[in-house]
């Protein structure tokens, strides 16, 4: 089996000071045994309470959507941040879903795919896929709904918390074809070659030596060129993976695009920025879903003072 081994239980974790983390994943699992509808009704009250609480991250948000719209008056940013804040509470329950919900609650989520003649194509070509995504409010609930059509991977940053590390990580290889840490290039890289699908989202600021400052938005982003080099090393087509959710109950729409064309070229800035690009094509679909509490511009050019 190819990446992360599946974890074994470590008596270690019923030490005390692991208690209140075992409390906190028994609340998950809970949530992720409520029908689909009741779970939504949730995330709406979650995001009720997430405009009360945090000021920080409502200011890391602000920040953000001023820099990246700043063609929206102060009334529209202000609404903007508002609904992106109600989504953090819809984050929570869909995590919840995603990763501890049952294969049959899974196939209760109405889910529409689109593009997926894309894959079948660099498939058929003997081609490894990189999906590649953004970090929307609901990408760990997508990535478990599209692995129900097709086998995909996933990279991955090891959590703080051994429970949660342990309970996450089994719950991801339940569904996963594989998970790789972010810093197993070489195994990543004989998927790919091997005709693999890997989901991954380059758009969080990693503060890694791989950096460059590519636009996003328009403002300069410190990026990681991993892209670019998963593709150059495996030969890997490279595909815009979107997801949203729809109003209400409607559930959520995948959709595949089609592969970056002469990906990768020669140039890692050009190609990261072609990345960066196609991301925010996605957010400006649905910007409310995306993950604004993110710090993304943490990491100034040289000489330029920081923004939040």
């Amino acid at each position: 089996m190819p990446g992360t081994p599946r974890p074994t239980f470590d008596r270690r974790l019923l030490a005390p000071r692991h208690w209140p983390a075992w409390i906190g994943v028994g609340v998950i699992w809970l949530i992720a045994h409520l029908p689909f509808r009741a779970l939504l009704g949730l995330g709406r009250m979650a995001g009720s309470l997430a405009l009360h609480l945090n000021s920080g991250r409502r200011r890391i948000a602000a920040i953000n959507i001023d820099l990246c719209f700043p063609g929206l008056g102060p009334p529209e940013q202000k609404a903007l941040v508002t609904a992106n804040l109600r989504d953090v509470g819809m984050m929570l329950v869909e995590f919840a879903l995603g990763w501890l919900g049952t294969d049959r609650a899974i196939a209760k989520v109405p889910v529409t795919i689109e593009g997926l003649e894309h894959l079948e194509a660099a498939r058929a070509a003997g081609r490894g896929v990189l999906l590649v995504g953004g970090h929307f409010s609901h990408l760990e609930l997508c990535a478990r709904l599209v692995s129900q059509r097709i086998r995909i991977a996933g990279m991955y940053r090891r959590m703080d918390s051994d429970v949660f590390e342990w309970t996450v990580l089994r719950a991801r290889l339940g569904y996963a074809d594989a998970m790789f840490d972010k810093d197993d290039l070489r195994g990543t890289v004989k998927y790919l070659r091997g005709g693999g699908t890997l989901w991954y989202a380059p758009d969080q600021d990693m503060r890694s030596k791989d950096n460059v400052f590519v636009p996003f938005f328009g403002v300069p982003a410190a990026t990681i060129t991993a892209t670019h080099h998963l593709a150059r090393l495996s030969g890997a087509a490279v595909i815009p993976f979107f997801h949203r959710r729809l109003p209400g109950t409607g559930g959520y729409v995948l959709r595949l695009g089609a592969p970056l064309e002469d990906f990768p070229g020669p140039d890692a800035a050009i190609d990261t920025a072609r990345v960066n690009t196609a991301i925010e094509q996605m957010v400006r679909e649905a910007p409310e879903q995306y993950l604004w509490v993110h710090k993304r511009f943490k990491t100034r050019p040289p000489g330029e003072p920081s923004v939040y």
